[in-house]
């Protein structure tokens, strides 16, 4: 491959799901902090569980609004290439409590037989440390206390949506009313309670939209007489794809409405086609109702930041543990390497750094969450954690040999739907997996050209030269991360269970 050939490799495609692209254009704006004018900034980190990006409309969503979260993006940076390094809940949160991937942080799988190792270093205790407010109320779902904190009041696992339980620095206790309106209530509480001068990190965490889909009473007919359009690869049939694809159980047809999904009975008589576009819509209905509660309440809390005057001098970044599927190709949940769970939504507003409206389509991972917080905080960041800082790239400044490529793994098998195992490279044009404990297949996909990867090339002749490119640098990524140990036949450090 030639030098211009492989500069396409790495660049080509630039942003290739969501639409142009286009970058927003600014003029210099420096940072009043990094030059000693103001105190250290406090940082607010939204986080929700399974809000896809296509469900946000500052992402160009075919099928929501989303005003308030869209504030966010009017008013600071949207990445358009924000991914995930293992899309699965309580390891992508591990891996941004830690900086670290899933074979350094410990925390591989969601299930009981893999917590997470709360004695190890997380951002949150480095910047209580150096002499931050620290507090994290809503989802947890690490199975082990939060550490790190000066106040925590988590739901216990998944949580519930009505009428939840939350632990408080250790003790339960039961609360009236929605989950996602609690969360809010509770940290705005914090918020108005703190004491002292000092800087505070909230994490402001929220269960929805994960399933089961449960709308609170205001939102849960908002969607139902709307027709929802029906996404292109709806009816993909995964022809050129491995075994993988289609050995999963997380498709709408024939996975999908059990009682742990979604309320309500089809209408009888309906089958084939007609039940499968009948599931879709009934998901939709309730999956964006929830949606429409996380966003009015994301409102509140913007609300009260203005209202209280703290909006001056603090980060607000929003995003979701990983990308899901809302119909694509058929599914819902996550899993796999392919764009619609791989991607995450992020958006981060702070009015002395980041001018509005601006579009960044740098690759950042969810490894460098950490990182990037630690610096906005002035602390230092650690040799040893893996993600890197973006602060740069909020800064509108050119960060020094900045990644093209990222790395992904994913670990849960055998385990709910079915998702063998996998590890792959995603370039800005290209994406190579590798389906290798469980089968051993190969995928490539040229992004430019199918953004919505229904043609795997790998066997193509003239992607010869490609695949030879990305196994090399498949390889120098796991080297980096340390991650060269692959047991092929062998236990996994964690092996999933059924």
């Amino acid at each position: 491959m030639n030098n211009t050939t492989r500069r396409d490799f790495l660049k080509g495609a630039g942003s290739v799901f969501f639409g142009s692209g286009l970058l927003g254009s600014f003029s210099n704006c420096n940072s009043s902090y990094a030059s000693g004018e103001m105190n250290r900034p406090n940082i607010i980190f939204i986080m929700t569980d399974d809000h896809a990006a296509h469900a946000l409309s500052c992402y160009g969503s075919k099928i929501n609004t989303t005003p308030n979260l869209d504030r966010i993006a009017k008013d600071g940076m949207r990445f358009e290439n924000c991914f995930c390094t293992n899309s699965i809940c309580a390891p992508s949160r591990a891996v941004i409590l830690t900086g670290k991937y899933s074979h350094i942080n410990g925390k591989y799988v969601n299930k009981k037989g893999n917590p997470f190792d709360g004695t190890q270093q997380t951002f949150p205790k480095l910047l209580r440390s150096s002499g931050y407010q620290t507090a994290m109320i809503g989802k947890w779902h690490l199975l082990s206390e939060p550490t790190g904190f000066d106040y925590w009041n988590v739901l216990p696992g998944q949580g519930k949506y009505h009428n939840p339980v939350l632990i408080e620095m250790g003790k339960r206790k039961k609360h009236k009313g929605y989950v996602t309106d609690i969360i809010t209530d509770l940290s705005i509480d914090w918020l108005k309670g703190r004491k002292g001068e000092k800087p505070f990190c909230l994490m402001y965490h929220h269960k929805a939209p994960h399933r089961n889909w449960q709308p609170d009473k205001k939102h849960a007919e908002a969607f139902k007489d709307k027709k929802f359009p029906y996404p292109e690869t709806f009816d993909d049939d995964y022809s050129t794809r491995s075994l993988a694809a289609r050995q999963q159980k997380m498709t709408i047809e024939k996975h999908f409405l059990n009682p742990k999904d979604t309320k309500g009975n089809p209408p009888e008589g309906l089958k084939g086609q007609e039940l499968k576009k009948w599931k879709y819509q009934r998901y939709m209905q309730d999956y964006l109702a929830c949606v429409a509660s996380v966003d009015e309440n994301v409102g509140r809390l913007l609300d009260y930041l203005d209202e209280s005057g703290l909006s001056k001098n603090t980060v607000v970044i929003y995003t979701s543990d990983q990308g899901f599927y809302l119909g694509d190709h058929g599914w819902y949940d996550k899993r796999f390497m392919y764009e619609e769970s791989l991607r995450m939504p992020l958006l981060v507003r702070s009015p002395n750094m980041i001018k509005k409206g601006v579009v960044s389509d740098k690759i950042v991972l969810n490894l460098d969450f950490g990182p990037t917080m630690l610096d906005l905080a002035g602390a230092n960041v650690p040799s040893d954690m893996q993600g890197e800082s973006f602060k740069a790239i909020l800064e509108n400044r050119q960060p020094k040999k900045w990644r093209e490529s990222m790395y992904y793994h994913y670990y849960e098998y055998p385990g709910p739907h079915s998702v063998k195992r996998h590890y792959g490279v995603r370039t800005m044009r290209y994406k190579l997996i590798h389906f290798y404990y469980d089968i051993d297949a190969w995928e490539l996909y040229d992004l430019k050209k199918d953004p919505r990867e229904l043609n795997n090339v790998y066997d193509d002749p003239s992607y010869s030269s490609v695949v030879k490119e990305m196994k090399k640098e498949l390889s120098r990524l796991q080297a980096k991360y340390g991650d060269t140990e692959i047991p092929v036949g062998k236990k996994m450090p964690y092996q999933a269970t059924k």
